[in-house]
């Protein structure tokens, strides 16, 4: 599995709000995605809060107005499991260029916890649950809260 790399990376998120946005398929790997973040940014001292859409198609969207809003980051989570039709690549393609363009256009972090998985074994495999081998919530709430300060530090220096 790719988790074996992971970095570890600054999780201080002492006056930051986050938002995290959050899919509704695949509850019982959706729910450990967020239990991942929400202890990440527990621990990291920032304040948060939790929205659910319906899907990972509504992610971008709701990620967009979480940053316009004043979040200084969003962790986006959510489940897309392939099918026996194309609605997977459709979906996946714009959930992920569409979170893309956030971060790009609103020049701040959106932590990718998107999961595009063959079958659902993928997805608590790397859920956070008990018996897991990777955390990609906790690994998309430090990569958020990194990113916001690196680009603190980008502009301080600058």
């Amino acid at each position: 599995m790719s988790g074996a790399g992971s970095p570890a990376l600054d999780v201080d998120g002492r006056g930051l709000t986050i938002t995290i946005v959050a899919g509704s398929w695949h509850d019982e790997i959706t729910n450990g995605l967020i239990a991942g973040a929400t202890r990440t940014l527990e621990a990291s001292g920032a304040d948060f809060s939790l929205v659910r859409v319906p899907g990972s198609f509504e992610l971008p969207v709701v990620a967009k107005a979480a940053l316009d809003a004043g979040a200084d980051a969003v962790v986006a989570l959510g489940v897309i499991i392939r099918g026996g039709t194309p609605h997977f690549e459709y979906v996946s393609a714009a959930a992920t260029d569409g979170l893309t363009r956030v971060a790009l256009d609103t020049g701040k972090p959106v932590g990718f916890g998107l999961l595009t998985l063959d079958d659902e074994q993928q997805g608590l495999d790397r859920a956070g649950l008990p018996g897991s081998k990777e955390d990609k919530g906790r690994e998309a709430a430090e990569a958020a809260v990194a990113t916001v300060r690196a680009l603190r530090g980008l502009t301080a220096a600058g």
